[in-house]
């Protein structure tokens, strides 16, 4: 293979003229999708059906959806990028993502359907005070939600400047307007049921896509690896492309700062909001369980691909023609696409970045909304004197105000740094949420107090190190450019503010006289452990 020739084939400007095929394959996909959605929201009459799906949907189906939720345009366009440019450093990003839900599946998924309801603050709020709880649950989860959105809706203005050729930022604000406003029909109009058919049949179709792909790239390498990372270090110029380091090892700092990072990646994904409400979808514990097990083999098996299209783009496209795209290094996997199909595979690369995109805002938008209606109406404003249908239309007036606000911060977040925000959200949810789930479930002398420091303390302390960090000022590549108050060290807050959550949550329990009820404690045990009682509990 002559990755030379290839490689100077492929320009952001050969690949904009396709732009007109990428938006008609992305039009057949979201009119399918809508149509698919509007039969969906045929049942949706109970908050049940419009926040968990009628409970409806098998550990296979809710496993895909899962994948779907979770594999979001930072997995697809930010990984192939990252193992493009810095190889085996790269990589280290898949790893810490699946690894994770090893985490999600022996300490989390099944006690978790069996104690909660429709949303996270359910499980905290069990057999602690109601009303501190649910608001400190809610604004951690919707802390968690909005700077995902901001990732997914800035990343969608990233893409279309490079198929689109559309690099003034005008035409950019109407690409994520767009997006947002189908966001809001989809959640609007289907539900959760809608949301995690759409989910569906965006992960099939991704996993379909880079699979092609992947199979398309180790054929041009004879179907031998070795051959790739050679190619891959030939048309890079860099042997180190395959040794660790390459970004995490230049220094005592960086090599902190990626163990910081993982402990975001493996120890977020157990407390985030939109994943963790899939698990009431299920009709029980056993097929929560197997949504995970689903998840982890569909998720695992792209994470392999990604590996072999990361360097599957070094070694066909230069650094160069990749660091100079529109979109930079999140470019790489639309131009590999190009370089090995031409328009056409383009196209439908191009519309599953898209849908991926569309699927995951979908999703974090109506957990927004559930914790919103749910925990704050609901069962603060309303103290649970509220019917189900006053609930679900206050949850799709929430998401109307959500989908402006996601509109406006991703047209703010324009050209910031997208893999940034993603891991904001991960080390909010891993130092806001992690350590009140972990002990509300295994620890009896658990109180709100210590539920209460834990999550102030995890959210302040994991937004406020961001604050005052290189990603926001300091740095070449900061967020505030020329500006410089930078005090902590790290990229990630995760080594600092992961480690102060459960140190709060242990420190406000031992420190508070006050003792939650013996009966809940017994309760919220015997439930979460054997699924006694929860059946009737969440549908009564």
């Amino acid at each position: 293979m002559n990755t030379l020739n290839i490689s100077a084939t492929v320009t952001a400007e050969k690949v904009q003229e396709s732009g007109w095929l990428n938006m008609l394959i992305f039009g057949l996909f979201v009119a399918v999708t809508l149509v698919v959605v509007l039969r969906a929201s045929r049942n949706n009459k109970t908050a049940a059906d419009y926040y968990a799906a009628g409970r409806s949907f098998t550990g296979p189906q809710n496993g895909t959806a899962i994948a779907g939720d979770y594999l979001s345009a930072a997995s697809f366009l930010g990984i192939v990028g990252a193992i493009a440019i810095n190889g085996y450093d790269g990589f280290l990003y898949s790893i810490g993502f699946l690894v994770a839900w090893l985490v999600a599946l022996l300490l989390v998924a099944e006690m978790l359907r069996n104690t909660g309801k429709f949303t996270m603050a359910d499980v905290l709020s069990f057999r602690l005070q109601q009303r501190p709880v649910r608001i400190a649950a809610a604004l951690t989860t919707l802390a968690v939600c909005f700077f995902y959105l901001l990732a997914q809706m800035a990343g969608a203005g990233g893409l279309v400047s490079l198929l689109m050729g559309i690099d003034s930022k005008i035409g950019q604000s109407l690409v994520i307007t767009i997006v947002g406003a189908l966001m809001i029909i989809y959640v609007l109009v289907g539900g959760m049921k809608g949301t995690t058919w759409v989910q569906i049949i965006k992960a099939c179709l991704l996993i379909a896509g880079t699979a092609v792909m992947t199979v398309w790239v180790l054929a041009l390498n004879g179907f031998n690896l070795s051959e790739l990372l050679g190619a891959a270090v030939e048309t890079s110029g860099n042997a180190a492309i395959l040794d660790p380091g390459l970004q995490y090892g230049k220094s005592e700092t960086t090599k902190l700062d990626f163990v910081s990072l993982g402990l975001a990646l493996v120890l977020g994904t157990a407390a985030l909001p939109h994943v963790l409400m899939r698990f009431y979808t299920v009709p029980t514990a056993k097929e929560a369980r197997r949504s995970v097990v689903w998840a982890i083999w569909l998720i695992g098996l792209f994470y392999l691909f990604t590996l072999v299209l990361g360097y599957g783009a070094a070694a066909m496209i230069d650094r160069e023609t990749i660091t100079s795209a529109p979109g930079g290094v999140n470019s790489a996997a639309p131009l590999l696409a190009f370089a090995l199909g031409g328009p056409v595979l383009l196209g439908l690369i191009s519309a599953v970045a898209f849908a991926t995109i569309l699927a995951v805002v979908a999703g974090l938008t109506i957990t927004a909304a559930a914790s919103f209606a749910h925990d704050i109406y609901t069962n603060v404003v309303r103290k649970g004197k509220v019917d189900s249908a006053s609930e679900v239309k206050v949850a799709r007036r929430t998401v109307l105000v959500i989908g402006v606000v996601s509109i406006l911060g991703g047209i703010g977040a324009q050209g910031q740094n997208v893999a940034f925000l993603v891991a904001l959200a991960f080390a909010v949810a891993a130092s806001a949420n992690l350590p009140t789930i972990l002990y509300s479930l295994y620890w009896r002398r658990f109180n709100t107090r210590g539920a209460l420091w834990s999550m102030y303390g995890g959210l302040i302390s994991a937004i406020g190190l961001i604050i005052f960090s290189p990603v926001m000022s300091g740095a070449e590549t900061s967020m505030i450019s020329g500006a410089d108050f930078a005090l902590y060290p790290l990229n990630n807050p995760g080594i600092v503010s992961i480690p102060l959550a459960f140190f709060l949550g242990w420190l406000g329990t031992v420190t508070s006289k006050d003792n939650e009820s013996p009966e809940k404690q017994a309760e919220m045990e015997i439930r979460s452990l054997t699924g006694v009682g929860a059946e009737k509990a969440v549908d009564h």
